[in-house]
């Protein structure tokens, strides 16, 4: 089943975002060859794709996992969550209607 993970960024997190991006997307890399990576992406805190100094507001990914919690803990053990650059981890059931 698809799972939508929802994550909230901490105040100022984008030096930490920075130091911590190369093994986060190692582990959504790891989901793509898989084939159970539908999307994955931050959110910018400012109405730009290159928000600068502004930094990010938080992320989105959709993937598919065996089951909720299975999801949730693989959603808690990113680097990012580690790091600091979470504060909040949301992990809900997805449907997929379109495209």
């Amino acid at each position: 089943m698809l799972y939508a993970i929802i994550a909230e960024d901490s105040p100022n997190s984008l030096d930490k975002r920075l130091l911590n991006r190369p093994a986060h997307l190692a582990r959504l890399t790891e989901l793509q060859n898989q084939g159970r990576l539908v999307l994955a992406g931050p959110m910018p805190a400012i109405d730009s794709i290159d928000p600068g100094p502004a930094g990010f507001s938080g992320s989105l990914i959709v993937a598919e996992f065996s089951d909720l919690e299975t999801a949730k803990n693989w959603a808690n053990a990113d680097p990012f969550v580690g790091a600091g650059v979470y504060t909040n981890v949301m992990v809900k059931p997805f449907r997929k209607t379109l495209p």
